[in-house]
């Protein structure tokens, strides 16, 4: 099936009447809802959460704007730190910054700068290697370990809490891997990549790079498109209990029914389709049928999910001696040795200085992922001591803080493990074998808010081609195309 897009002609009478049934009112579930909805399908949003977003959660409170679940930040703000030997030294914007900085010896620059040479026309083949090659594997053979250690460490701490050796290259960096598949080397790739873009340019609408956040927080994307839902449309704390798929009759397409709790009553629906952003840990205690007979989700793997925990803190300006401006900082692992147990920290009331009392510093720390599985568990108590301890010595942040938010994530991410590959085929298997039924979500598409919304509208571009090829008018036009050729 060729999924549509904007520029696809979708007839509004093929969609007409059609409903699809959209289980998760996160932001791939949202995005997927607005899509459908856009298009003149009419959809029904279904959560089993008391509130929509998903990760994304932001707290209003005294004064204070953080979030607890996904952040970003403004296009303006570039300045990141890392942590080396217990100080903060900035990162570099670009790859020229690198070579001219400390961050890394000169031996370590030297083999970035002659990863062509030793890369060439030696790509991996997967196929010699079923588990599929580590990130820290991938990069410490391009560019040493030394490059490993101090920025792709730290790097995937701070965008999936996973750890070089624990995440696979091919579903983390998936770009980087094809350019290894087909030049060797990544530089090179990198090379011919961009003066192919250079070549078609002209050819496309320029797209503005960087992240984004809202005044209010990033709940604000959450809540303004909820906003274009009404009350039949977006049920929360509505819990799908079963679906099953029911073949149509001769050349009429198939419907899904779908049984949910809400209200302390079961309610029971039917649709033309449906798209899943549920969790698979989710999707796999579900009970789902086709033509009358259960089908069996056994082929859907154990995925491993990453905890993490979000520590906020407040601290007057004057008990804070080094505040730096910018995005934040990562810290590699190494640093423990210095005292370091955090993975990172974010500036925050640098980069939104309204989302808090002038007076104070706001900090936003995470804890955990696979680098401190059982850290991230830890109470509030030893949580606080171990962010303030890392805050003193990285910022001169002294005494107590003036406020402190904990909010603990037992499932932030699927760690993309070497292993993931089965995740994506089982993904791919269910939507094979159940007619009308898409997935989206970060399980298939990536972890940051952009993917996970460029996800759901994926699934509602294929839901969109399924229902207009589907549709017994459409199947009508393309028969008499048929007999008249």
């Amino acid at each position: 099936m060729v999924a549509a897009d904007d520029k696809t002609p979708i007839s509004g009478l093929a969609l007409s009447g059609k409903r699809v049934a959209v289980v998760g009112a996160g932001i791939s579930g949202l995005a997927a809802a607005y899509k459908l909805k856009s298009k003149g399908v009419n959809v029904t949003l279904l959560e089993a959460d008391k509130r929509a977003g998903g990760k994304i959660q932001t707290v209003r409170r005294d004064g204070f704007i953080w979030d607890e679940g996904a952040n970003t930040m403004p296009i303006a703000q570039n300045k990141r730190y890392i942590a080396r030997d217990g100080l903060l030294m900035l990162l570099p914007s670009d790859p020229f910054a690198l070579i001219g900085s400390r961050i890394l010896s000169a031996p370590a620059k030297f083999r970035i700068l002659l990863e062509p040479i030793f890369c060439m026309k030696f790509g991996t083949d997967d196929s010699d290697d079923p588990a599929g090659e580590s990130v820290g594997d991938f990069f410490e053979r391009h560019f040493g370990m030394e490059f490993v250690d101090n920025l792709i460490d730290l790097f995937l701490a701070g965008t999936c809490g996973g750890d070089p050796q624990s995440v696979s290259v091919r579903h983390a960096f998936p770009e980087l891997w094809n350019l290894d598949k087909r030049f060797g080397s990544i530089i090179t790739g990198a090379i011919q990549s961009k003066k192919n873009d250079e070549e078609e340019r002209s050819l496309r609408t320029p797209k503005r790079r960087g992240s984004f956040s809202f005044k209010g927080g990033m709940q604000t994307l959450v809540e303004t498109l909820c906003e274009q839902f009404t009350a039949s449309e977006l049920k929360l704390q509505a819990k799908v209990l079963s679906l099953a798929y029911y073949d149509g009759k001769s050349s009429l397409p198939g419907t899904w029914s779908l049984s949910y709790k809400a209200s302390n009553s079961k309610q029971d629906a039917s649709f033309d389709a449906v798209v899943m952003t549920a969790p698979l840990s989710d999707v796999k205690e579900m009970n789902i049928r086709k033509s009358r007979k259960k089908f069996s989700l056994d082929f859907l793997p154990m995925v491993d999910y990453l905890p993490l925990s979000v520590i906020v803190t407040a601290f007057k300006k004057p008990n804070v001696r080094s505040p730096l401006e910018g995005f934040g900082v990562l810290i590699p692992s190494k640093e423990e040795q210095n005292g370091l147990k955090t993975l990172g920290t974010l500036f925050s009331s640098m980069m939104f200085p309204d989302r808090a009392p002038s007076d104070v510093h706001v900090y936003t720390t995470f804890v955990g992922g696979s680098r401190s599985r059982e850290l991230a568990k830890a109470s509030t108590d030893e949580l606080k001591k171990i962010v303030c301890s890392d805050l003193e010595l990285l910022l001169g942040a002294e005494g107590e803080p003036t406020m402190v938010s904990h909010f603990f994530w037992s499932k932030a991410f699927p760690l993309f493990g070497h292993d993931y590959d089965t995740v994506v085929k089982a993904i791919e298997k269910m939507e094979h074998d159940l007619p009308g039924f898409f997935y989206a979500g970060n399980h298939k598409d990536g972890l940051s808010v952009g993917k996970a919304i460029a996800s759901g509208c994926k699934a509602a571009d294929m839901v969109l081609s399924y229902l207009f090829e589907s549709s017994p008018a459409n199947k009508g036009v393309r028969r008499d195309k048929e007999r008249k050729i």
